[in-house]
């Protein structure tokens, strides 16, 4: 498939990303574009200075620094969706950036872990002593790249105080049982593309008891796993109930992360819809996939 070579396309990232966690994804993106007579560049959302307007579709792929300027994130959102076509839309972007979403979903009768919104440190109190002795997670309704996610046992006055924060912030605090199955590793991401699945990856476990992350540090040790057929049908139903309580488009891109659980059975974790990280280096049949499906959109526009 080729395109007129005036189409120019911006694949949106950012220019801080740490030597544990780099954007792979950009550099074969970028050269399955230029391949296909498309006039592709990396396009630094915060720094760019640039008329937007100049192209013909933005597609944001790995902006992974917004959530320390959420902001600013935001207005170049309204900059870009007034310039020109923003995959995934920024509608559904400003949807997704707040984990509550979830519970939009959650009412269209998708399976998520068991979650207490809470607002207020009595909130939290309440939350945590209804979850008894079992260990449990906190973590942020606004976040990326487990910022301010901590694992804790029942009785760690951490969890208290990593609420407490997130609260006193302004922001909702997630209070979750600990699921044993991710403890162990066994969460998978299954990615689709236009709605079709195009590869599974299971990245191990990240979250160390008493707070923090295992190593200190976030990274993932990404590998390609097959999906049951009851987690394939489950991504689906997921991504047809996003099209139910967002814009009714399907997403250009979609990371959907589930856990089979003993005590829940298949539960939804997060549908990342802003900036997942597509392991092209790992998933390389999928690079002609995401490609093929962006130049498509440009007979769209």
């Amino acid at each position: 498939m080729t395109v007129s070579p005036r189409s120019r396309i911006g694949i949106v990232v950012t220019d801080a990303y740490s030597a544990e966690d780099p954007d792979h994804d950009t550099p074969l993106l970028l050269a399955a574009l230029r391949e296909r007579a498309v006039d592709a560049d990396a396009v630094v959302w915060h720094a760019h200075t640039e008329d937007l307007a100049d192209y013909d579709l933005l597609v944001i792929r790995s902006p992974w620094d917004y959530p320390e300027r959420p902001a600013e994130f935001h207005a170049w959102l309204d900059r870009a969706e007034a310039a020109t076509r923003v995959l995934n839309s920024p509608a559904t972007v400003r949807w997704n950036l707040d984990k509550q979403y979830l519970r939009a979903l959650e009412d269209t009768g998708i399976r998520i872990v068991p979650t207490t919104w809470c607002r207020t440190i009595t909130e939290v109190h309440e939350a945590l002593s209804a979850l008894g002795h079992r260990r449990i997670v906190v973590k942020p309704a606004v976040s990326a790249g487990a910022r301010d996610t901590g694992l804790f046992d029942a009785a760690d006055p951490r969890a208290v105080a990593l609420a407490d924060r997130i609260v006193a912030a302004g922001g909702v605090a997630m209070i979750q049982p600990e699921i044993p199955e991710l403890s162990e590793g066994a969460e998978k991401a299954l990615y689709a593309i236009n709605g079709h699945h195009t590869h599974t990856i299971a990245k191990g476990a990240l979250l160390e008891v008493g707070g923090g992350l295992i190593g200190g540090v976030y990274v993932e040790n990404p590998q390609l796993v097959d999906a049951t057929d009851e987690e394939h049908a489950f991504a689906e139903a997921v991504l047809r109930a996003v099209t139910a309580v967002t814009d009714g488009a399907m997403p250009l891109y979609a990371r959907v992360d589930v856990v089979d659980s003993a005590e829940f059975g298949v539960a939804l974790l997060e549908v990342e819809l802003v900036e997942p990280a597509l392991n092209l280096h790992i998933a390389t049949h999928a690079t002609a996939v995401v490609a093929d499906a962006i130049v498509a959109e440009l007979g769209r526009g």
